[in-house]
């Protein structure tokens, strides 16, 4: 695979690192390509917290689960996103939770200590790639916030709501479709799945949305004052 894919030229860490530069940025890093089939773990809760992982192709989802098989699903990535950076920049003993493939995927990982120390070398950039994991880390902070918001409301409905009202709010368009299906969506949201595809029936019902299967379209704008529920 070329890792100087499109993909890898636009992931957030490498910003402002010019393309000429990148294949030497690289090597330093000693970066490696691997392939996983759909399913299968990429880093298992429990191991240590050494690399970060960059989506090259396909998906993920970090999750944590519970001894008796309760899964809760923190978050869906695609291409061009990190995993594993908050961990191992912090130097965690090991990484609490678990992150699979979903489809088909190659991951690019990095070892977090060829990040935050300068080379032998001391390349020009690489001051440029730890400002740009400290951005990374203070939005993925961001979005923290934005799921405890999420979860942190009382009903499935608000919840519900919530958590479409905000995709819709980051991709501009009260028509889209999430990561998730109707499990892993109930996952994420921390609800029982019965309850929640129920509170969708009757969302649907009600006017406020159109859905199929992970298509979504809200038919109403949240807050309207014209709105009734």
């Amino acid at each position: 695979m070329n890792i100087l894919s499109d993909t890898i030229k636009n992931v957030k860490l490498f910003s402002g690192i010019a393309e000429q530069d990148l294949s030497s940025l690289l090597s330093c890093l000693s970066a490696v390509v691997k392939s996983y089939k759909k399913d299968e773990i990429i880093f298992l809760s429990g191991q240590p917290a050494q690399s970060v992982g960059i989506i090259c192709s396909g998906s993920v989802h970090v999750f944590k689960e519970d001894f008796i098989g309760n899964r809760t699903i923190i978050s869906a990535l695609s291409a061009g996103e990190l995993f594993g950076e908050s961990f191992a920049c912090a130097q965690s003993s090991s990484i609490p939770v678990s992150v699979m493939a979903t489809t088909d995927s190659k991951i690019m990982l990095i070892d977090y200590r060829k990040i935050i120390t300068t080379c032998p070398t001391t390349c020009t950039f690489h001051s440029r790639l730890v400002e740009n994991m400290l951005g990374i880390l203070a939005y993925k902070n961001v979005e923290l916030d934005q799921k405890v918001d999420v979860i942190s409301r009382r009903t499935t409905r608000e919840k519900l709501i919530a958590f479409l009202s905000e995709q819709a709010r980051k991709l501009e368009t009260n028509c889209f479709t999430i990561p998730f299906n109707r499990q892993e969506l109930a996952d994420y949201l921390c609800v029982e799945r019965s309850a929640m595809s129920a509170e969708l029936s009757k969302m649907q019902k009600n006017g406020i949305i159109e859905t199929n299967k992970n298509e979504f379209k809200l038919l109403y704008i949240p807050g309207d004052p014209n709105y009734n529920n």
